[in-house]
């Protein structure tokens, strides 16, 4: 789909990924809805992108604040063409030491809010002549790197929601499409739960880092084909 002209929803929009692909889609003539929890962060991106942003504040694991927030979008911007589920968090830790308490709000974030704004969007959405949803998992759900159980698990849901979602909305015009970012140079890591993990020199993991701003480009190229995957994984990464 064109993506000129579009109004586009983006979760965790404050930062990262997220604010990248932002000012991406304003560049490319979207209008874009912003939605993080940091205020002061989204106001600031919202000033900078200029008219064609509207920042709303709100809690994705809410459903409340979500419902509020898409209210707010169709009546600022006349509706919602496309939505970028990007809020997350990441978690390190081994399966015999994870806090049970820690996993449920990992998965809490990163499978229960996404679903809850795929709810919450979809009558917009339906309105529509097309529309897209981008999920944004993970690369780590293509592999099985130790200490990576409890992030990987979470988006490895979502690529199972995403997937079923797809076949569920296509006859309503809505293409639902995933993308799985390679170790992305964005704030994941420093808001990161459990314990930290020190990289075995001897394995051979010494990736470079995307930038968020290939990641947001990527994304908008999904938008735009309207394909089920896209992999940043490099060949050398996969199993």
């Amino acid at each position: 789909m064109l993506i000129e002209g579009k109004v586009v929803l983006i979760t965790g929009a404050s930062s990262g990924i997220g604010a990248a692909t932002a000012r991406a889609a304003a560049a490319a003539g979207a209008q874009v809805v912003l939605i993080a929890r940091r205020e002061e962060r989204l106001t600031a991106l919202a000033e900078e992108i200029g008219e064609a942003a509207l920042a709303i504040r709100a809690d994705v694991t809410d459903a409340a604040q979500v419902r509020n927030a898409v209210a707010a979008a169709v009546e600022a911007f006349g509706g919602i063409d496309v939505v970028v589920n990007n809020a997350g968090q990441a978690m390190v830790g081994n399966i015999a030491d994870i806090d049970v308490e820690d996993y449920r709000a990992i998965v809490d974030l990163n499978l229960v809010a996404p679903l809850i704004v795929m709810q919450e969007t979809i009558p917009a959405l339906r309105s529509r002549a097309e529309s897209s949803i981008i999920n944004v998992s993970s690369g780590v759900t293509l592999m099985a790197m130790p200490g990576s159980a409890t992030y990987s698990s979470s988006k490895s849901g979502l690529n199972q929601l995403s997937a079923v979602a797809r076949n569920e909305l296509q006859p309503d015009g809505i293409v639902v499409s995933t993308i799985y970012p390679f170790v992305t140079a964005t704030e994941l890591d420093e808001s990161m739960r459990g314990a930290s993990v020190t990289a075995d020199d001897s394995s051979g993991w010494r990736p470079t880092p995307h930038t968020a701003e290939h990641v947001a480009e990527s994304i908008i190229g999904l938008i735009r084909s309207g394909h089920a995957e896209l992999s940043l994984l490099p060949a050398e990464y996969s199993h």
